[in-house]
C-alpha cells in the first residue's frame, strides 16, 4: 500500500495551494476500510486560514463516513520533509491509534513513524 500512496499523494501535490510559502505539500491516507483519501495544503493571505495537506485528506475522509486512520503518507517535492505540526498532529490523535504509521517523505527519502513517536502526549477525552 505504501507505493500506492506515495503515487496518489505525487499526484495530488499539483493542486497545492501555496502562493506564500512556495512549500507544496501533500498527504494519502488510508482509511479502516481501504479507502484512499488525498488533500493537499492550502494557504490564504490572513495565515491563520491556512490548512496543511494531511487535515484537508482527513476531513475529506471523515465528511465521506470514515472514522479511522490507518496509514498517512505526508509527501513534498521539496528539499525538507514535510513533517506534520501540533494541531495535525492533535487532528489526527482524534482518528488514529497510537501505533498509526506516519511517513514523511519526499524524492530523496522516507521517514517513518508512529502517531505515539511523533506525539507521545496526547490529548484525549
Amino acid at each position: 500500500m505504501y507505493n500506492t500512496l506515495k503515487a496518489k499523494a505525487k499526484e495530488a501535490i499539483k493542486h497545492s495551494y501555496s502562493p506564500y510559502s512556495h512549500y507544496r505539500v501533500s498527504a494519502a491516507i488510508e482509511t479502516e476500510n481501504g479507502n484512499i483519501y488525498t488533500g493537499t495544503n492550502i494557504e490564504n493571505s490572513s495565515y491563520s486560514m491556512t490548512i496543511c495537506a494531511e487535515r484537508v485528506a482527513i476531513f475529506k475522509a471523515i465528511s465521506d463516513g470514515s472514522k479511522k486512520i490507518v496509514k498517512i503518507l505526508i509527501y513534498s517535492n521539496n528539499e525538507t520533509l514535510p513533517y506534520p505540526c501540533g494541531a495535525c498532529l492533535q487532528v489526527m490523535s482524534e482518528f488514529c491509534e497510537k501505533d498509526t504509521i506516519i511517513i514523511v517523505s519526499n524524492d530523496k527519502c522516507d521517514e517513518t513513524y508512529s502517531l505515539n513517536k511523533l506525539l507521545p502526549k496526547q490529548f484525549k477525552l
